[in-house]
């Protein structure tokens, strides 16, 4: 989990599972929405990688990212773990 929150801690990491979220898209697509070295995003991608957060599926010479949902739910559950959210507080209102 801690891989999860390094990786979410980078606003362009951030951007790029904002807009993964969307759609699956291409190493290029994404490329074009940011202003940076194509070498400092494909360090961004791996970060995510690792920690589980997007898939890539190599086809040709393209590499195609998209979100893994699975991933990203257990961190929403992780998050809303820690803070009782759903649960009741101690008035005993939810």
């Amino acid at each position: 989990m801690n891989a999860v929150f390094q990786a979410l801690s980078d606003p362009t990491r951030r951007q790029v599972l904002q807009l993964l979220r969307k759609r699956e898209m291409t190493a290029g697509e994404l490329a074009e929405k940011f202003p940076l070295a194509k070498s400092t995003l494909s360090g961004h991608f791996n970060i995510l990688k690792n920690a589980g957060l997007i898939v890539a599926e190599k086809n040709g010479t393209s590499i195609k990212y998209s979100l893994n949902l699975s991933v990203v739910e257990q961190t929403m559950a992780a998050v809303m773990d820690l803070f009782d959210v759903g649960k009741p507080n101690k008035k005993g209102k939810p």
